[in-house]
């Protein structure tokens, strides 16, 4: 790819020239190292293992954040319902 060609397609997709440079070496080191140093089947199975676990956390967390906004908004709804009876 030509300069012209690089800068153009840079601007396209809103990337520095530099950043793009930095990207191709880093990848082109990460090939190169040997292959102790990447991650064993073993340590992959047990960080896919992990993230299950950390991502079902998160859904029952966010369920049970749901469900105290939506008792939170029924609560005071409620409480207005009640109030509004008083006034009459």
């Amino acid at each position: 790819m030509s300069q012209a060609d690089k800068s153009a397609w840079c601007r396209e997709h809103g990337v520095y020239p530099l950043d793009l440079e930095k990207w191709l070496s880093s990848a082109t080191a990460s090939l190169a190292e040997p292959e102790e140093a990447r991650a064993s089947p073993q340590a992959s199975r047990k960080d896919r293992k992990r993230i299950k676990e950390l991502e079902r956390e998160l859904h029952r967390k966010d369920r049970a954040l749901a469900e105290t906004a939506a008792l939170l908004v029924l609560s005071k709804k409620v409480e207005a319902i009640f109030r509004r009876g008083e006034d009459e």
